[in-house]
């Protein structure tokens, strides 16, 4: 258990760290360069992520659900887990903002306790989009084919900058 409680804590001080710069973070995400603006946006745009998705990620397993877009959002669910339980939960929310996208994440611990607090959230903005790629502050998507996305995550502890990336396969097996 002590693995998952270095890991969540490195998750939590990374993803509350992220920081907008000039130039891409890393190889495989992006950040707005100065005097660069959102682009245009809508939920069609990121309608490619919904399903039942599987993977790997932080050296442990993951399970990812996408609802299609209605009622103006799409909402989704992430696992994080291995030999010894539940690293930690996601509930996230991509909705359009402004004429683009942003996706909203609440993480909560193995016991289901917040790590931010109740009114809080981590958002992503998005910052380019390409067919197939969808590219928020930190964080990049990557649409294989139809059933496997490439996911990366920059994260910051200190000094340390790190891509982290995620292997998404749509589950074929009913859940």
């Amino acid at each position: 258990m002590k693995r998952f409680h270095i890991s969540i804590t490195f998750l939590m001080v990374g993803l509350t760290s992220l920081a907008w710069s000039a130039e891409p973070r890393t190889e495989h995400t992006y950040q707005l360069e100065d005097g660069e603006t959102r682009p245009a946006a809508t939920l069609d745009d990121a309608r490619w992520l919904a399903g039942s998705w599987t993977g790997t990620a932080f050296g442990q397993n993951f399970e990812e659900v996408w609802n299609p877009p209605s009622a103006g959002s799409m909402i989704g669910l992430f696992k994080l887990f291995g030999d010894d339980g539940v690293a930690f939960y996601e509930i996230l929310l991509l909705s359009v903002e402004n004429g683009t996208l942003s996706l909203k994440v609440k993480h909560f611990n193995a016991d289901f306790t917040a790590w931010e607090d109740k009114e809080d959230f981590v958002n992503f903005q998005l910052v380019k989009k390409e067919e197939g790629e969808l590219h928020f502050g930190g964080i990049s998507f990557y649409k294989r084919d139809d059933d496997s996305i490439d996911g990366y995550i920059v994260m910051r502890s200190g000094e340390d900058t790190r891509e982290h990336h995620l292997q998404y396969q749509r589950r074929k097996d009913k859940p």
